[in-house]
């Protein structure tokens, strides 16, 4: 039997379960463990600023392909503490990423040793599970059992912690002959889903909400084929946009207190039957008013975790089953329905959704100047395809993107969706960018996210990897100013300052082009809307020609409030600015692309 250390007998499973690129920061406490990186080969691996930065990196680099899961490494104490906020966003959004963290060693660990923390305890509520491996035999079968919870049931985050002394012992280990344990997912049952199909048949405005369930499975081509078979309208939650093409004549729009379509909303309240298949029914797409949202309709709820069910309102069926298989039943048994003239004819409710679709609109045509986040919307809606995979976290800049933007593909709509973090953009767009660099990626941001972790463009730059990064720039922390309305403040929110060394910003204060440049980066300023088309397609240029990160800075003007719920009611969605409809204000928010 080969003998190795525990670390190389982890880097050897790591290989073997498909890992091919890690993010992290080496320290003394995991040290062994990049030794056997390095002398294992096989395993690229990206050198992140900040460790929080390494596991919002993993995060991206497994969300932008299916099958990936991201790596993340650090040592022993801050390190893993750093990570706690990358796993908290994994594990709200159901993604599944490795984090490795040193360890003191095992007969000081309880002596408040040297950055010695109970990272296992600290990281439990945030992850499926978390363990620190005290016994340098136990290091094969804790990573194979990390593999299999990650990817089994409802997908989510693993952390091991790794004592120095544990990582160097030797055991005997065979690699060759390693397998991965088997994945388990629950799936339906046929006459589940023909009972499910009942209460569709039954509907005269049925709906299906698609979240990001069907995306994690893979499932999105099986999810437009059931539409179209049964001629039921899709809403995409957040998480699941990009399942259902934004001009496909089935997408009825999303629906939310915040990241909605107006026509999104007005077809919801029409419906009288859900289909939510691998969604969780999250606050800000059902709003807290779930009278609301349930009043007058019917639900059926099919997901992989059986928790879920029944976790925010009762549904009048539910299903565990992973999307995936659920769909494929769903499209087999419609299949028959439709052979056999069952299904009913719903062109005119589908009509119905697109007609809402194109006339309630928000309007995104505006040549003021300074510029409101709306032009900026619209132009990067003409200059970016289909093809471009979008990245970003929170804050009006997202909300107003997600309101604006047009998805055609799933997996080019990342966005961390329950914990937004702050911050998280930047290496997201980096860890996308390394896990497919042949798609285009254009991150979103407002000017606090990119702060946040603003020194990660550095890595970036040091790595070669491009992408485009626009930042829109109020000075304000816009989301918190907005809800701070509510309260009749505007305090503590304004991020406004001369800038002694750069006076042309007036009270914009950060100059952000001088520190991506600083950052070894390439940035431009854009003041005036007509300008912002060129301004993107200099970027991309910029991007193929130096292969590092392209910030284009658009300077709005100070405060825009942006169309969301001040009740928490998706049927009451205040809209701050003219909309489409006014005469003079062609629609422009939906712009017809075939992918």
């Amino acid at each position: 039997m080969p003998r190795m250390t525990a670390a190389r007998a982890a880097v050897e499973i790591l290989k073997r379960e498909g890992v091919s690129h890690a993010f992290g920061v080496p320290g003394a406490a995991i040290n062994p463990f990049y030794k056997a990186l390095k002398e294992g080969g096989g395993i690229d691996h990206t050198l992140a600023r900040h460790v929080e930065g390494a596991s919002h990196m993993a995060e991206g680099y497994t969300r932008a392909e299916p099958g990936n899961i991201g790596v993340c490494i650090g040592t022993s104490g801050p390190a893993g503490t750093d990570m706690i906020t990358g796993l908290y966003s994994a594990i709200g959004d159901s993604i599944p990423i490795l984090c490795i963290t040193g360890q003191a060693p095992t007969s000081v660990i309880h002596k408040e040793d040297f950055q010695a923390v109970d990272i296992a305890s600290i990281a439990k509520p945030v992850t499926k599970a978390a363990t620190t491996v005290l016994e340098a035999a136990q290091v094969p079968g804790v990573f194979q059992q990390a593999f299999h919870l990650m990817r089994s049931g409802r997908p989510g985050p693993v952390l091991i912690d790794l004592p120095i002394d544990v990582q160097l012992t030797e055991i005997e280990f065979d690699p060759e002959t390693y397998e991965p344990l088997p994945v388990w997912k629950p799936a339906a049952t046929r006459a589940q889903i023909e009972k499910a199909l009942s209460f569709l048949l039954e509907a005269e405005r049925p709906l299906i909400v698609a979240g990001g369930g069907i995306i994690n499975a893979d499932a999105s081509d099986l999810l437009v084929e059931f539409a179209e078979i049964t001629g039921t309208p899709v809403i995409p939650t957040l998480m699941g946009w990009g399942t259902i093409p934004d001009d496909h004549e089935l997408n009825a729009g999303m629906v939310g207190l915040q990241t909605s379509h107006r026509y999104g909303n007005a077809n919801f309240l029409e419906s009288d039957f859900v289909l939510g298949i691998g969604n969780r029914w999250a606050n800000r797409h059902t709003g807290y008013k779930l009278d609301v949202y349930t009043r007058g309709r019917k639900f059926v709820h099919v997901d992989i975790e059986p928790t879920q069910i029944g976790k925010i309102f009762a549904p009048d069926y539910g299903i565990t089953s992973d999307a995936g298989a659920a769909l494929q039943l769903f499209v087999e048994v419609a299949r028959e329905l439709k052979a056999a003239g069952r299904l009913p004819d719903r062109s005119d409710w589908a009509a119905s959704t697109q007609e809402r679709k194109a006339t309630l609109q928000r309007r995104t045509h505006f040549d003021d100047i300074p510029m409101k986040p709306q032009r900026v919307y619209e132009e990067m809606n003409k200059a970016f395809g289909p093809e471009t995979r979008y990245v970003t976290t929170i804050g009006l800049s997202q909300i107003a993107g997600a309101q604006m933007l047009h998805v055609y593909r799933p997996r080019h709509w990342i966005n961390c969706g329950q914990a937004g973090p702050l911050g998280w953009t930047i290496p997201a767009a980096l860890g996308a960018a390394t896990a497919d660099p042949d798609t285009p990626v254009v991150a979103l941001s407002g000017d606090y996210d990119f702060q946040f972790l603003i020194e990660e463009l550095a890595v970036g730059a040091q790595h070669r990897i491009p992408y485009v990064h626009v930042l829109v720039n109020n000075s304000y922390l816009g989301l918190i100013r907005q809800a701070q309305l509510g309260l009749d403040i505007d305090f503590q929110v304004n991020l406004e300052f001369e800038n002694i060394n750069s006076p042309e910003l007036g009270v914009y204060g950060v100059d952000h082009v001088k520190v991506a440049e600083g950052l070894g980066c390439k940035a431009i300023r854009v003041t005036d809307p007509s300008e912002l088309g060129a301004a993107f397609e200099q970027a991309r240029k910029l991007a193929a020609e130096h292969r590092v990160p392209v910030v284009v800075e658009a300077i709005l003007e100070r405060v825009t409030n942006i169309a969301m719920s001040r009740t928490a009611d998706i049927s009451d969605v205040t809209e701050f600015e003219e909309i489409a409809t006014e005469p003079g204000h062609a629609p422009t928010a939906i712009v017809p692309l075939k992918s």
